[in-house]
């Protein structure tokens, strides 16, 4: 546990208790404080009676007054308030395992934390909780968690995951939906191993879960060229793409006649290996697997038509180029298009990017490196600015997964670059210059 106070925000309630940077946080209103969950639930009320013990070994204690829920103005050295939980699990699928060797060492850490699931949507499987944790979710009401499911036959959840306790989880879970904890879950679709009506199993079984298990992604697996030794696994073909496809919506009718929710929803990606059109707007709901894949394109289109209806007649003529992955290529270069037949002067195109670094089977935007753009688009007609899709770089930062930078790119390519957000709004500002 690393409790230790980083700093403490000038004039704010902590400071003005006398907390300073180096001490150490014990308890608040006689809890102990473990993590950060605790720290955020025990920090919610109007007066914290804090036990600290000072940089010099000294315990000390202090009362923090301020408005219920408002921050007391502690950070904390470690995030968490702790290390994180790192995963126990040895996935058939894990991507993390076939990335190639020689890359940054944080690329190579696997969470499966249920603090940062909370905190930042990141996804557990709930093997690696204790007794304490279980019931410490459930009566601090931590919700919602993000939970890989894959399968909920107990024997094949645990092959899947390479661990023994994968079946226990299933039964968490359902103890989660007893006690009001919202879930949103995502099954990676392995083809032979949980398709087909080891699938339908699984959404039957989470359906009766609602409404704690209150969505679900299917999303195919991704195989790179980087699997030497590894469990072997084929891609999803257009035919077994298309039969998930229906399998998922069709299940999909059945939830929103029955609870009003479609809850089961496919990946974008699956819709683009079956060769069929993206559902409509209104199919996706509230959105509520978007970081998983689903939705972004549909919404990625709305977002821009929606813009596009409120841009100024003069465009800027300067000629352009973007840059995407082979799969969303196509989508953007119609957006382009619409945009020129309605808007006279628009001069852009659109550069599908292959990706060489992990493999052709590949093809998604998120993980195409700056060095197979430079590589590829090198010498290419670019126009005055280069547009590129935020979720390329790590985030918050201007660097590709291969660590090179947006500076570095545009000094090879010898172009500007624009890092578009990823919404329909900014890549349309893009376009028309703005």
């Amino acid at each position: 546990m690393n409790n230790t106070i980083k700093s403490v925000d000038r004039g704010s309630p902590a400071e003005k208790a006398g907390i300073s940077a180096g001490d150490r946080l014990l308890t608040i209103n006689g809890h102990k404080i473990h993590d950060v969950l605790d720290y955020k639930y025990y920090s919610y009320d109007a007066r914290l009676a804090v036990e600290l013990l000072s940089a010099n070994g000294q315990k000390k204690h202090a009362v923090i007054r301020k408005p219920d829920g408002d921050d007391a103005g502690i950070e904390f050295e470690s995030y968490l308030i702790d290390t994180a939980r790192a995963c126990a699990n040895r996935c058939v699928f894990c991507f993390v395992d076939q990335l190639p060797r020689g890359m940054r060492s944080t690329l190579y850490f696997k969470d499966d934390d249920h603090r940062l699931s909370f905190l930042q949507g990141n996804y557990i499987t709930l093997t690696n909780l204790s007794e304490r944790e279980i019931r410490r979710i459930m009566d601090l009401r931590i919700s919602p968690i993000n939970v890989s499911v894959h399968s909920t036959e107990p024997e094949l959840r645990s092959m899947l995951l390479g661990n023994k306790n994968g079946g226990r989880g299933i039964e968490i879970m359902r103890k989660f939906a007893g006690a009001g904890i919202t879930m949103n879950c995502q099954i990676v679709c392995c083809p032979g191993l949980n398709d087909g009506e080891h699938l339908i199993r699984s959404m039957s079984d989470l359906s009766e879960m609602y409404p704690g298990v209150a969505s679900v992604s299917v999303v195919p697996v991704g195989l790179t060229k980087h699997r030497d030794g590894l469990y072997p696994l084929r891609p999803f073909d257009r035919e077994l793409a298309m039969e998930t496809v229906k399998a998922v919506d069709s299940y999909g009718d059945k939830c929103v006649e029955r609870f009003g929710t479609r809850i089961f929803f496919c990946a974008d990606e699956l819709y683009l290996k079956a060769g069929l059109e993206l559902p409509p707007d209104e199919y996706y709901e509230e959105y509520p697997q978007l970081e998983n894949g689903v939705g972004m394109l549909r919404l990625f289109m709305t977002e821009f038509y929606a813009a596009m209806r409120d841009m100024p007649e003069e465009p800027d003529k300067k000629p352009f180029s973007a840059v995407s992955g082979c799969s969303a290529a196509p989508f953007m270069r119609a957006m382009i298009e619409d945009a020129a037949a309605r808007y006279s002067g628009i001069d852009g195109r659109v550069y599908a990017v292959e990706n060489d670094f992990l493999g052709h089977t590949i093809d998604v935007a998120g993980l195409v490196t700056g060095g197979d753009i430079a590589k590829q688009l090198r010498g290419c007609p670019l126009g005055e600015r280069l547009l590129l899709p935020r979720n390329m770089l790590r985030h918050g930062e201007t660097m590709f997964l291969d660590d090179m930078t947006v500076e570095e790119l545009s000094g090879l390519l010898g172009v500007p670059i624009r890092v578009v957000e990823q919404d329909g709004f900014d890549f349309a500002d893009a376009i028309f210059g703005n």
